[in-house]
């Protein structure tokens, strides 16, 4: 009997470090001798890619209704799950998402002021109603945040965003963590990088002991 594999997210604001982690964490899981695959979103397909680029583009900024920036969230997200996700738990791959469905309800609903219920809707639909068995969401301070993000480069569209609307995004987050407290694990990815790496790989590795449940 094939057994599912098993799916880590990472979320959280801009500037969280999820670049750093993602890395950290493949590493960890092939080490324990899991066969990952590392995706991000919007993106992880040709199709999400090509979406990417219009979400993201800061040309844009201000030119996309908050309802058509869900819809194209939503519309590389069920590419994503068809083409990439479900095909890999199912034949037994772990799967490690930079961003997933969490963050719609934080940037599109909390940032944007989606409705929760459309956003439901749309999980249930177009995400065929999948959810990780494990999130990570790296917290830290908006303003600290977007101080590393602009230390970048140029901001894409997202970035360009004030930051009000970052602190309505990070309100939504930790909101769903409470509400979701045996799948979230909340990183405080304001302290150096080491001690950010700890907490992550002590989350992870829990939930690999107790079979990744």
């Amino acid at each position: 009997m094939t057994i599912r594999g098993r799916f880590i997210t990472l979320e959280g604001g801009e500037g969280a470090g999820k670049s750093t982690v993602l890395d950290a964490l493949r590493t960890l899981l092939a080490a324990t001798g899991v066969d990952v695959v590392v995706t991000r979103e919007p993106g992880g397909t040709p199709v999400g890619e090509a979406i990417r680029s219009v979400l993201l583009d800061p040309r844009l900024h201000g030119g996309i209704a908050a309802e058509t920036e869900l819809l194209l969230m939503f519309a590389a997200r069920a590419q994503h799950v068809r083409e990439t996700i479900a095909p890999a738990l199912a034949v037994g791959r772990w799967v490690l998402s930079d961003r997933f469905t969490d963050a719609s309800y934080a940037y599109q609903g909390g940032g944007r002021g989606q409705p929760n219920q459309r956003i439901a809707e749309l999980e249930r639909w177009a995400a065929d109603g999948l959810q990780p068995d494990l999130t990570l969401l790296l917290d830290l301070p908006v303003g600290v945040g977007l101080a590393r993000a602009r230390g970048r480069g140029p901001a894409d569209r997202i970035e360009l965003e004030t930051q009000d609307f970052f602190e309505r995004v990070r309100a939504a987050y930790r909101a769903r963590a409470a509400a979701q407290p045996a799948r979230f694990r909340i990183i405080d990815a304001g302290q150096p990088l080491d001690a950010v790496l700890d907490q992550v790989r002590d989350a992870v590795a829990g939930f690999v002991a107790a079979g990744g449940a």
